[in-house]
Parts: C-alpha cells; sequence; structure tokens
C-alpha cells in the first residue's frame, strides 16, 4: 500500500509540474499575443492618427485656399462692378456727347460741298468726301460699340420666345440685302426657348448678315438646323461663301479683329463679337468651322426649358 501510494504521489506531482509547465507556457504565448495585439492596436490607431491629422492639414489648407478665391472673387466683382458703371457712363457720352459733334462735322462738310459745287477742284470735293465718309463711319462704330455695351445692362429680361419668330424678323431687317443678293434661307422648325427676343433677332441678324457679307462666286445659300443634345439646343448656320482659315475660328469672335482690310469688305469689326457676347449672356457658347473657299458653319447652343422655367411661364400667365 505504501508502495501505491507514493507511486500515486508522484504522479501527481508529476501531473501538477506539467499542469505548471503548460499554465506558464500559455501565459508566455498570451503575453505574447497580448503585446502583439496593442502593438498592432497602437500601429493601426498611430496611422490613423496620422491619416486624420493630414486629413485636417488638408481641410485647412482647403479652407484658406477657399478664403483666398472667395477674397479674389469678391474683388474681381468688384472690379467688374465697376467696370461695369464706367462702360455705362461711356454708352451715355457715346449716345450723347460723341454723336453730336460728329453729326455736326458731317453736316458741315456736306453743306460746305453742296455750296460750293463747281467752284472747289476736284482734290477738295475727295479730302471733304473722305472726312465725311470718316465721321459716318465712326457714327457707326459708336453704334456698334453701343449695341455690344448694352447687352448686359439694357438686355430685357429672358421670357419665353419662339426662335422662327426671332428668325422672321431678323430675315425682314435684312429684307432688302437678302433680295439685291437673291439669298436663300434654309431653315428647320426652331423650338421655343427662354431668351431676349431682340438680342436673338440680333444674333441671327448678325449670322446671316456676315454670311451673305462673304458671299462666294455663287448666290448666297444658308442651312440653318438645330439638334437637342444632353440639355442644350445646338443651333448651325451653314453658308457658301469665301471660308476662312481654321486657325482664325476664335480670333474672328474678338472684338474689332477683322480677317480682311476694310477697302475689300466693310464693317466695324464687332458683328461676331456681339453675336458672343449675347450667346453668353443666354448660357451658351458659339464657335466656327471654315475651310478658305468651301464655306464656313457658325455653331450656337442655347440651354434647353427646363422644369424651373416651364413652372416660371406658368406662373406668369
Amino acid at each position: 500500500m505504501d508502495g501505491n501510494e507514493e507511486a500515486l504521489l508522484r504522479k501527481r506531482s508529476n501531473d501538477l509540474i506539467l499542469l505548471q509547465k503548460i499554465n506558464w507556457i500559455a501565459t508566455a504565448v498570451l503575453g505574447a499575443c497580448t503585446v502583439i495585439l496593442l502593438l498592432w492596436i497602437y500601429q493601426v490607431s498611430r496611422q490613423a492618427i496620422a491619416e486624420e491629422q493630414k486629413r485636417i492639414q488638408d481641410l485647412e489648407s482647403e479652407i484658406v485656399e477657399r478664403k483666398k478665391i472667395e477674397k479674389n472673387l469678391l474683388l474681381t466683382t468688384a472690379r467688374l462692378t465697376s467696370s461695369n458703371t464706367d462702360l455705362q457712363q461711356f454708352a451715355y457720352v457715346a449716345s450723347h456727347d460723341l454723336q453730336e459733334p460728329l453729326r455736326a462735322v458731317a453736316g458741315f462738310l456736306t453743306l460746305i460741298e453742296s455750296k460750293n459745287k463747281g467752284k472747289i477742284d476736284p482734290d477738295t470735293e475727295a479730302w471733304i468726301g473722305y472726312a465725311v465718309e470718316g465721321a459716318q463711319r465712326m457714327r457707326t462704330l459708336i453704334n456698334d460699340l453701343l449695341r455690344y455695351a448694352r447687352v448686359d445692362s439694357q438686355g430685357k429680361e429672358l421670357a419665353l420666345v419662339d426662335c422662327n419668330a426671332a428668325l422672321q424678323t431678323a430675315k425682314r431687317n435684312l429684307a432688302l440685302l437678302l433680295d439685291e443678293t437673291e439669298t436663300e434661307i434654309i431653315s428647320d422648325k426652331l423650338p421655343q426657348l427662354i431668351a431676349d427676343e431682340g438680342q436673338l433677332a440680333q444674333l441671327f441678324q448678325n449670322l446671316i448678315a456676315n454670311a451673305v457679307k462673304f458671299k462666294g462666286p455663287e448666290k448666297p445659300r444658308l442651312i440653318l438646323r438645330v439638334v437637342q443634345r444632353q440639355g442644350e439646343w445646338v443651333f448651325s448656320i451653314q453658308d457658301n461663301g469665301i471660308g476662312f482659315e481654321e486657325d482664325h475660328a476664335k480670333r474672328i469672335f474678338v472684338i474689332f479683329q477683322r480677317l480682311h482690310g476694310r477697302d475689300e469688305y466693310k464693317g466695324t469689326g464687332i458683328g461676331l463679337a456681339l453675336c458672343k457676347k449675347i450667346v453668353e449672356r443666354h448660357g451658351g457658347r458659339i464657335w466656327a468651322q471654315s475651310q478658305t473657299g468651301k464655306g464656313s458653319t457658325f455653331y450656337f447652343t442655347l440651354p434647353v426649358i427646363s422644369g424651373g422655367d416651364s413652372e416660371r411661364i406658368a406662373q406668369s400667365k
């Protein structure tokens, strides 16, 4: 019995020692896992904190940049307001103070010419004619500048407009020119949209007159098309005129820019710039494609009537 008890005691002691070793090993493994987990949590937290700090820095930089942009926008707005005021003052001066002396100069020169008919030499008559022509050209230039300056300041409120009616107005205004040149105009049925009807008629008139002015050897033939694309109407006016080099496609819409001398084609160089200003006032774009000797196509876009526009129209009825 004593031997059995000693064997059992040794067995239990060995089991206890083994259990203690297992506990130590488990504790060591658990401790190592805990350390690794803590290190991983620390690393992840550190990375998250670094990313958050970077995001905050980016936000702060963006806020600073936006404040700069807002400040610049305010300055630009103030300058534009000042420029518009100056432009309106110029328009007033041009329409009153500049026109009157030009009329007086042209009138007196014409009076001198008629009163001395046959008494002055041909050179003097020619000089008087040049002076009268120059005064008239200056009046035309001033009137064109006034129309350009007043696109924004004196434009009518945008309302529902039938483009077909605006086109007919343009054709009536150009009736004499169209009859003399036997111009043919082919047009799609045009849409209704929100616009300034007077300016829309002026837009059609300038583009048609431009096409007729730069006509080729054949009778002028204009094709007006319109398609709807991604919330806007895309208008095109194709002609069979003399065309121009594609490199000049942007230059022709800059005020006072001319591709031909005044002796070749009359004009002030404001017509297409006025078209651009009208289209941009309506939220559209204008451009041209051409090839020398093969005619030109002028494109412009105007917004399609939106749901908000329809609601406003319905309320105004």
